[in-house]
Parts: C-alpha cells; structure tokens; sequence
C-alpha cells in the first residue's frame, strides 16, 4: 500500500459513505449535491419527484416469465425493492417527506416494476444489511449501486442496468481540463475516499508515477463532505475522485465543477451495476426481460438523461455478466 505524503483530514466511516457502492466506492461529495444554489438544470427534488418518473408499459414476455418460475413477491401484488436513500443521485428522501424515496435508483426500480405489471414498494434499507435482506426473501430486490462481483455471484444474481463510472470533478473554469491516465495525476492535491476502490486505482496510478519519476499526488481527506467541496472551489486541492454519478449531478445542478475524466469503477477490470434478487429465485430471467425492453422504449433513457448519467449508460442489460474478481 502506497504510503500517503501529506495526509488532511482522516476520513471517518460513516452510513452514507458505506451506501454509495457494494465495493466500497464511498463519495465525498453525496451531501453537497443538493445542497448548492442551482444554476443548472434543476429537479423538483419533493414528493413530486416520484409523481414525475418515467414508466414502462407491461412487458409480456416478462410477465410471462414470471409466471412460469418459481418466484413469488413477497407482498402479493407488489415489487418489494430494498433501497438505501442516502446519496443524490442515487437516492435520497423527498425534502418534503422523509418517507418517499426519489433518485435514479429508484427510478430504476419503477421501471421494473411496471414492465412485471406489479406496484412498486420501496424500503429504505442500510448498506450493511440488504444482503441478508435478500437473501432471507424479505426483498425481492435490490436496486442500490450494487456492483457485480464474482464472489456475490455465488449468493446473489444480477441483471445489470449501469456501468460502474467513477469521475474526476473540478472546479469550473480549472486549468485541468482532462484527467485520463496516471500521468494527468501526478503532482495535483485529489481528495479520495479512505479505503475505498477509488483510493487503490489512485494509489496504482500514483505508483506507477513515481516510478517513472514524476511528482506524487497529494492525497487529500475529508470527514465533512461539505468540506471537500469547497476546498475545490477554493482551490485547496485540484480535482476529487469519487462515482460520476454524484459528480455529474452535483456539476448538472449547481454548474460551479465539471467532470474531466471518467474511468471504470473496476479498473483496470470493467465493473457493472446491477439490478440484484437472491440467487436461482427466478425473479432476474423477467427483470433483465423488463430492462432490456425499456432501453428499446426509451423509458431507460428518460431516467439516464434525469440524472445526468450518460457515462453510465449501456446498450443492454446482462444477466450475471463477468464480475469484479474474487479478492
């Protein structure tokens, strides 16, 4: 493990950072997204949030599907989808009403639901517990950020729905006008999340720097997301690495940062996001059916072009795709 040079702020484990991703991909920024004056595109980020998804019409062939296996909803009628609402985009709670969950997960999950011709029932769920959540049955699903992995395959299926994106952000108007590989790193001040994937990309790329006699990154820690944000605008440090989507909604709604480089949350392997049930419970055959059919209606793209995720998006949804390998 690489050993820091300058350290801040050690970063202190919180729920909201456990959220953001199944590997570990905690973000730095989830709060400060919604809290800026926009000067973006902007949502209505109230109750009326969810009055507006997008929807999908039934699909029969997943209907069909759903039928001819072995599932059963756990509340008769409905698509129980376990949720964890504490990141914008991804998801969060209505201003107005703690109780109704809005983002782009959720949205995700609306999608589902309509194309299997069932309601959809949201519950908010920590990080730590909707494995257990899923596999007990007391879920049907999970659409939370959740990364395909090959040891979750062995517990879990999943129909994946979203690259797994991770952005750096800068200020607007920054001198740094592109970030791709190691060498656009070297010498910059990046805060990162603390024992995060996002941390051991940058710890890799930082190495293979100063091998080749470049300048090291300054690593750079917050515990107050609020606090990160503004070190950029004030030029403290030079750019944050953490999952595009809060990135590019946070750049989408306030306009004072911008992404200047995406790479794979798995790099240098290629990770997905997935929609996730229990394993061999007959739920993800109908659900990928559902996704596939709403990339093909257009519905899918309506949520992609909501949150500003069009970096994430895919062409088609994969059923147990190759995952991150095992540790």
């Amino acid at each position: 493990m690489t050993t820091f040079r300058h350290r801040l702020t050690r970063i202190v484990p919180v729920l909201a950072a456990a959220a953001i991703a199944l590997t570990a991909c905690a973000n730095p920024v989830s709060e400060a997204s919604t809290d800026a004056t926009n000067s973006g595109p902007s949502l209505d980020l109230t109750s009326k949030n969810a009055e507006d998804r997008p929807h999908q019409e039934p699909v029969q062939a997943a209907i069909d599907a759903l039928e001819a296996s072995d599932f059963t909803p756990i509340n008769e009628g409905y698509l129980t989808v376990a949720i964890s609402p504490y990141t914008a985009p991804l998801a969060l709670a209505a201003e107005d009403d703690p109780n109704t969950i809005i983002g782009s997960e959720a949205d995700f999950a609306q999608l589902i639901a309509d194309g299997l011709d069932l309601e959809l029932k949201l519950e908010a769920v920590s990080w730590a517990d909707w494995p257990l959540g899923i596999q007990s049955g007391k879920y049907d699903l999970i659409t939370s950020n959740v990364t395909v992995t090959e040891e979750r395959k062995d517990l879990f299926d999943f129909a994946t729905y979203r690259n797994d994106v991770l952005g750096f952000s800068v200020k607007s108007g920054s001198e740094i006008t592109s970030i791709e590989s190691a060498p656009d790193v070297a010498g910059l001040k990046i805060v990162v999340g603390s024992g995060t994937n996002q941390e051991k990309i940058l710890q890799n790329w930082d190495e293979e720097n100063v091998a080749n006699g470049l300048d090291p990154v300054e690593f750079v820690y917050y515990d107050d997301n609020a606090a990160a944000v503004l070190a950029l605008q004030s030029g403290r440090v030079d750019a944050i690495l953490a999952p595009n989507a809060t990135l590019a909604y946070a750049a989408a709604q306030t306009g004072e940062t911008e992404v200047v480089g995406t790479l794979n949350g798995g790099w240098p392997d290629t990770a997905q996001i997935g929609a996730t049930t229990a394993k061999d419970n007959g739920l993800i055959e109908p659900v990928q059916l559902v996704l596939n059919a709403a990339i093909e209606s257009g519905s899918y793209q309506e949520v992609i072009d909501r949150w500003a995720l069009d970096a994430e998006a895919v062409e088609q949804s994969e059923l147990n795709p190759e995952g991150l390998p095992r540790p």
